[in-house]
């Protein structure tokens, strides 16, 4: 690890702590030794950085010490990058728009270097004008309101009905969306994709929290997905 990459990341561990941590702590964190930390320490003083504390005691920021701007390695922008443009390409307006402004703050502390490096990227994401990039707006916002919503859908078999949806989660299968929910209609989960859904309102009612009735309690006891396979 590069030394400005180790001091980024000191700055990083003590900025997310709101109580001294010892050299120890940090070195077995950056995997140096001690005697690394206290330099770093130093010269992060001696830059300007306010780091109050002493060998032996623990050290910590000042309140209100902002983060320089961020460095990336090669494979973080692109992974970042991919991902940024898959949200633009898959996800509702609101979103794709919250993407691209977070791709545009991400290109603007590159190095000349590796902005020559992502103009060259492999990747390339269809990004499709399809309906129901509207119905997953709504859904994303009732979800994370947990506001039920009325659909009327059309099933694989061409049957049309109309449910009551608790709104626990929304998954991603590559060419089309599903949304996981508790149907009151049916007392049960059920998925529907929305390409299916023929219509959609956004109810006032928002529904409780209800410990076998949620994303967790669906992916842990329906399809067998238990905490140490969740994304760390």
């Amino acid at each position: 690890m590069r030394k400005s990459e180790r001091l980024f990341q000191l700055v990083t561990l003590l900025q997310g702590r709101r109580t001294a941590i010892t050299a120890q702590t940090l070195a077995e964190e950056l995997g140096v030794a001690v005697r690394t930390v206290y330099r770093d320490v130093q010269a992060l003083i001696l830059s300007g950085v306010p780091i109050d504390g002493e060998a032996g005691v623990g050290y910590m920021l000042r309140a209100g010490f902002d983060l320089p701007p961020l460095m990336f390695q090669q494979d973080e922008v692109t992974a970042l990058l991919v991902g940024s443009r898959m949200v633009q390409a898959w996800t509702d307006p609101a979103l794709a728009q919250a993407a691209k402004q977070a791709e545009a703050k991400i290109l603007a502390v590159l190095t000349p270097a590796m902005l020559i490096a992502i103009s060259r990227l492999p990747y390339r994401i269809p990004n499709y004008s399809r309906p129901e990039r509207e119905v997953h707006g709504l859904l994303r916002e009732a979800t994370e309101a947990r506001q039920k919503v009325s659909i009327d859908y059309k099933d694989m078999n061409g049957q049309s009905t109309t449910r009551i949806l608790w709104p626990l989660g929304m998954m991603g299968w590559g060419d089309h969306w599903t949304l996981l929910a508790w149907c009151e209609k049916r007392d049960a989960y059920r998925n529907f994709r929305f390409d299916r859904i023929q219509n959609i309102e956004v109810l006032p009612e928002v529904y409780p929290l209800h410990p076998q009735r949620n994303l967790e309690h669906y992916l842990a006891e329906v399809v067998g997905i238990g905490d140490e396979q969740k994304p760390a």
